[in-house]
């Protein structure tokens, strides 16, 4: 990668205001542009707002649609990257939690979330891939709030050759310093065991659905060090940039760079289901058996 300077977002998104939140991106994508950004995130579901209710497949649009042309648009006048959240729709199945990546020659790609909550299994369907994708010379990755649990998801984009994964969250509850906290317990892990830049945002503040979100922005470097945080109630936007420099003395490192000792040949486990019965809330999990898929 070479360097590049980057704005990420914590904005409030109203559910099923979508031409209200894109009007508020715009905002921010005019502010970032000025100060010479060239990639934007907005968190999780930024353009759709965040809802666990029965009836989200009325607001899900296609990829390409009407939301994402305009994306285009947005991102060709300005002459940057844009990441953004909406619901797409799936062929008249539940729709996706979707990321779409407009760029300055169109459309650059679609993050699908691939591992959905417990509440988010009863109104969505899940991606399938786990991809990465390629700005000028910046390969980057996306993982969207609770996938930021499977930490295979990053070796997984780390070896698809990702500089920066970027998680945008819609992650309601607690306050905005227990929500940084509480990323602080893996998302550092993600950015140190990967070798690479960690970039996460936050909806905040109500969004007329009956949530309530906390605003964080954390952004993490190579070795997992905190770069720059924000964490309070109102609407946030950072600009960092990132150097080549700071990613290849890590890579560089004999110690720091874990990912070129990898023994794949060991992994076979992480590609079997296994079983977690629990009678019991209480009572320890135990692992009773391990079936390999095919």
């Amino acid at each position: 990668m070479k360097d590049i300077k980057l704005a990420v977002v914590c904005m409030r998104s109203e559910f099923g205001r979508s031409d209200t939140n894109i009007t508020r991106m715009e905002t921010f994508i005019h502010k970032a542009t000025s100060t010479g950004a060239r990639m934007i995130c907005f968190p999780e579901l930024s353009i759709t707002g965040y809802s666990v209710r029965n009836k989200l497949r009325q607001y899900a649009e296609p990829i390409p649609g009407p939301i994402s042309d305009h994306l285009v648009k947005v991102a060709k006048d300005k002459g940057v990257v844009v990441l953004a959240g909406m619901l797409e729709e799936s062929n008249g199945e539940t729709p996706y939690i979707s990321h779409v990546i407009t760029g300055p020659s169109g459309i650059i790609g679609v993050h699908r979330k691939t591992h959905l909550s417990p509440q988010e299994r009863n109104v969505c369907q899940p991606g399938k891939e786990v991809s990465s994708f390629t700005f000028d010379t910046i390969t980057f990755g996306i993982q969207l709030c609770y996938e930021s649990h499977f930490p295979e998801l990053s070796t997984i984009q780390t070896l698809q050759g990702a500089d920066i994964i970027f998680f945008p969250y819609a992650s309601p509850n607690k306050k905005p310093d227990e929500k940084r906290k509480s990323w602080l317990r893996t998302l550092p892990a993600r950015a140190f065991d990967n070798s690479v830049f960690v970039v996460a945002c936050n909806q905040t503040g109500e969004n007329g659905a009956g949530l309530s979100f906390p605003g964080v922005i954390l952004v993490l470097d190579p070795s997992g060090e905190t770069r720059c945080q924000y964490a309070g109630t109102g609407e946030k936007m950072i600009i960092e940039e990132f150097k080549k420099e700071d990613l290849e003395t890590i890579r560089s490192s004999e110690m720091q760079n874990f990912t070129r000792y990898r023994r794949p040949e060991l992994y076979g486990s992480l590609s079997s289901r296994i079983s977690f019965p629990v009678t019991d809330c209480m009572d320890p999990v135990h692992v009773t058996s391990i079936t390999q898929t095919q």
